[in-house]
């Protein structure tokens, strides 16, 4: 078929549902076939995709809709999404080993006398001192990232389950884990499906398990003068965490002995954003594994929906507010990062990550088409849920 003929087929099915202006002929240098700009016909721009590119399919050509100086352009490139299928084995692997890491680790939360030497029975205690932790924390990672896998798999998207990654003689055992989206999603209702999907999933499952291990917890002083070599670490806080502990126990946590010349208003501003200061003598919860674990679901939460790159938070934020928007948004999101790194300097590694993979954001193949309103107040929701569960100090030691 000569190229003419092939444009002429291009030509006829996109004036179909687009109403031609102008007409661009890619070049060697360029990667797309063809760029037309005009304006579609229906303002049901994601149906007009949809009959776009599946008539485009038996020609190996897929369409991409863009907004170019305000107006519409629909611009054609040769290949469809063939994605490599991934090594399953990988992902079973890496779970037996977080399984694993994440057990022992809190199985150090939970033991209070020396192994016996017996390998059978020491084995059975470290099960037994491990496994509440880590059913707690591999069911909330289990929830996001299954939450992300199933609903990128129900809109067609090919995407991985769920890698998993040991941390060893870590304070969770894991770094988390993590699924790789294998093609562009169709558009920004597609994204922010996939999106919101493991946050919200994650935390549905955080708030009992934080609420169950709150319930096993106790009430104890933290010591006014630590002995030497004595270690203690604090939690941080996020206003979530706050509140769940004040619905358990109706107090404001770690309750300190005076809140010195301040109010109590202007204190807990300053121990919220500083962790300081440091609350010796203070009434506090003295937390279960499963509570330590809970906890982590929601720090989990709140730094997957950091308003950056290719974070959920930043997937997000691209499609409420448009790409222009989330690039001017994020030197700041990257300064106050760095900013928080001298109250607890974890968050300089996170200020580095944004700052190398910060910058790159997600474009879907349609790029006309808008979020619904329901898909609309999911995503003001998801900001709200981030001031939630962010948590500003996360942990805070005593020494």
């Amino acid at each position: 078929m000569e190229m003419s003929d092939q444009q002429a087929i291009y030509d006829s099915l996109v004036r179909r549902i687009f109403a031609v202006e102008d007409i661009t002929l890619g070049t060697s240098q360029q990667r797309y076939l063809v760029r037309y700009r005009g304006r579609l016909y229906h303002d049901d721009s994601a149906a007009a995709y949809d009959q776009l590119s599946n008539s485009l399919k038996p020609y190996g050509v897929t369409p991409l809709f863009r907004i170019e100086d305000g107006r519409q352009a629909i611009i054609l490139v040769p290949g469809l999404p063939n994605p490599k299928p991934s090594n399953p084995w990988i992902n079973l692997v890496l779970f037996i080993a977080t399984v694993l890491s994440v057990g022992l680790t809190g199985a150090s939360f939970g033991l209070d006398q020396p192994l016996s030497g017996d390998i059978a029975q020491d084995a059975w205690t470290l099960f037994n001192k491990g496994w509440p932790f880590a059913v707690s924390l591999l069911l909330i990672l289990g929830a996001h990232e299954f939450g992300h896998y199933l609903v990128g798999r129900y809109h067609g998207v090919h995407v991985t389950l769920p890698y998993f990654i040991p941390f060893p003689f870590s304070p969770f055992g894991t770094m988390g884990a993590f699924i790789n989206m294998k093609e562009t999603p169709k558009n920004r209702r597609v994204l922010l499906d996939i999106g919101i999907a493991g946050p919200l999933a994650g935390l549905v499952v955080s708030i009992p398990v934080v609420l169950l291990g709150l319930s096993l917890s106790k009430l104890d002083f933290i010591p006014t003068n630590p002995p030497a070599g004595m270690f203690i670490t604090l939690e941080g806080n996020s206003i979530l965490y706050l509140a769940l502990k004040y619905l358990t126990f109706g107090k404001l946590l770690p309750e300190p002995t005076s809140f010195g010349d301040l109010s109590p208003v202007v204190y807990w501003l300053r121990y919220f954003f500083t962790g300081s200061p440091m609350p010796f003598g203070a009434l506090d919860v003295t937390i279960h594994p499963v509570a330590w674990a809970g906890w982590a679901g929601i720090l989990v939460t709140s730094l997957n929906l950091i308003p950056a790159g290719q974070l959920d938070g930043g997937h997000i934020v691209s499609v409420l507010l448009g790409e222009k928007r989330i690039r001017q948004l994020y030197p700041f999101v990257l300064g106050v990062l760095v900013l928080l790194g001298f109250v607890w300097n974890g968050w300089w590694i996170w200020a580095a990550l944004v700052f190398f993979l910060g910058r790159v954001i997600a474009e879907p193949l349609d790029g006309i088409t808008q979020l619904d309103n329901r898909r609309r107040f999911l995503a003001i929701l998801a900001v709200i849920i981030f001031f939630l569960v962010f948590t500003p100090v996360p942990l805070v030691a005593l020494m």
